[in-house]
């Protein structure tokens, strides 16, 4: 199989990986979350070519992650705001970010705080069950097939 097919797989995480499956547009996504909108702030913080980072936000827009608004018109420029998909990838980046705080910090401590402004308190992000809000690890989860599982024809793969 080769990379541009696999948003063709009925697997949802190869299907998600069609979109954010590179490391700049993961970094991209991660500034925006920090209201990073302005191409030229994207690319100063990321240090990227601009055709690089034009194709990253245009496939980003292109999937409906995020829209390209006009913010200046003479000459236009625009920006780049997180559409509501786009902010359902939140929970993506956190988790990121909490497993590379405890595995890949090489011993320096957090490089971010995240306080949730509800209630002001510093938090760790964790995965929590929506029906019981209990913790959810690798090896408290069974999975199974759903009613979008397609088998695959006979000699395929999938």
């Amino acid at each position: 199989m080769k990379w541009q097919d696999v948003g063709e797989m009925r697997c949802p995480i190869a299907r998600s990986l069609s979109v954010i499956g590179d490391r700049w547009t993961v970094l991209i996504l991660r500034n925006a979350f920090m209201r990073m909108r302005r191409f030229d702030d994207f690319r100063s913080s990321l240090g990227l070519p601009k055709h690089i980072l034009s194709q990253r936000l245009k496939k980003l827009v292109d999937a409906e992650v995020m829209t390209r608004e006009p913010y200046q018109t003479s000459p236009v420029r625009y920006e780049y705001r997180l559409t509501e998909k786009g902010r359902e990838l939140h929970p993506v980046i956190l988790s990121l970010s909490g497993w590379g705080d405890k595995w890949m910090d090489g011993g320096q401590g957090n490089v971010l705080f995240y306080t949730h402004t509800d209630c002001g308190h510093r938090f760790t992000p964790v995965m929590a069950c929506s029906g019981c809000g209990g913790h959810v690890h690798a090896r408290n989860v069974m999975v199974s097939p759903g009613p979008g599982l397609v088998a695959p024809a006979a000699g395929t793969r999938g």
